[in-house]
């Protein structure tokens, strides 16, 4: 029996690298990799941070199901994914005068507060520390003309675009969760930058769901989808985009919206990141968590072969979006090697952490 297990349990861990080739496994385009093979390479005891933009709405429903996310991913990302209550920060319309999301707020979520908020982080993060960027509430208009409400004078993605060039040193990840936000989310594209978009066309301007299923893809990790005890930011947006497409499915109508990502910088937001997908590579090994497990940090060794799988997924990928410029004999046992090293490490780092 104990010999079965462990055949199994090894069983598993093969199968759950296939979907490190997922998916692009039996098809890969030809990659521009430059000026992104440093991007989300920074070791794992880099600084992590959160930038939560939680806009204002005329109905009461929306209202609260807008605190509801901004509230549970901030609690998410304090208790299961390692982040500093320092560097969660979080922006409620006019500050938090109702009281409902409490201390988690900093600041109004407006033009100034936002400036201020994204001028401070860039000062206190590093050259290679990673940012998430997740705005919850309304867009409207199309194009250049999109925008994010909030209080005040609404944000223009271009405008917004011009704010975080303040990032230029650190990892960037924006997620847009709002009505409209295809327009918006656009004009943030940029290499070596992972974005997200709850919907992929102008004409898709009704409140998305998008955001409930992201945050429940966080929760509990439940968008780990190959089980190594890590979500990474592509694994959350399928989770998500799959989800949203059920939801839609039992309702027996029409989806409203449709998310995409963009991660190669040039703004063109793919949906179902199939085999001829140029996106996705980057997302793979943008990780939402810090060296954390279980509420307490990683000790080093658990770091160092953390960060050893973190490398070996980087050369899996780079192999990947090389695939056509390699013959097979050539592609195929370099990738062997890499899969088979990345599986008994991954096994060793789960035993070492107690997640299986």
């Amino acid at each position: 029996m104990a010999l079965k297990m462990k055949v199994l349990k090894r069983a598993e861990f093969f199968i759950a690298i296939l979907f490190l080739l997922l998916p692009n496994v039996f098809w890969a385009q030809a990659v521009d990799l430059s000026n992104i093979d440093e991007a989300f390479s920074r070791p794992v005891v880099g600084q992590k941070a959160a930038l939560i933009v939680v806009g204002p709405s005329v109905t009461e429903k929306a209202s609260l199901s807008f605190v509801q996310w901004g509230e549970t991913l901030y609690d998410v990302l304090l208790r299961e994914y390692g982040y500093l209550t320092e560097n969660i920060r979080l922006l409620y319309v006019s500050g938090d005068e109702g009281k409902l999301l409490g201390e988690r707020v900093v600041g109004k979520a407006d033009i100034e507060t936002l400036k201020i908020e994204i001028e401070t982080l860039s000062e206190k993060l590093s050259s290679g520390d990673q940012v998430s960027i997740f705005l919850i509430g309304h867009g409207t208009g199309s194009g250049l003309e999109a925008k994010f409400n909030i209080v005040g004078p609404d944000i223009t993605g271009s405008y917004f675009a011009e704010l975080l060039k303040s990032f230029s040193k650190q990892d960037l990840v924006v997620v847009d969760t709002t009505s409209a936000s295809y327009g918006f989310a656009r004009a943030l594209s940029n290499r070596g930058r992972v974005v997200v978009s709850a919907t992929r066309s102008a004409s898709e301007k009704y409140d998305p769901v998008f955001a409930e299923y992201f945050v429940r893809g966080l929760e509990n990790h439940n968008a780990d989808r190959d089980k190594n005890g890590r979500v990474s930011f592509f694994e959350v947006f399928q989770y998500a985009r799959l989800n949203v497409a059920s939801h839609y499915e039992d309702l027996d109508r029409l989806a409203s919206e449709h998310a995409g990502l963009d991660d190669n910088g040039d703004s063109v937001f793919s949906a179902t990141l199939g085999f001829d997908d140029l996106d996705g590579r980057l997302a793979e090994i943008a990780y939402v968590d810090t060296s954390f497990r279980n509420g307490a940090p990683l000790n080093s060794a658990a770091q160092k072969l953390q960060l050893k799988i973190q490398n070996l997924e980087r050369k899996i990928f780079n192999l990947r979006a090389r695939k056509r410029d390699l013959l097979e004999d050539e592609y195929w046992p370099q990738m062997e090697v890499l899969l088979i090293e990345l599986a008994r490490t991954t096994e060793v780092f789960l035993e070492k952490t107690s997640l299986r």
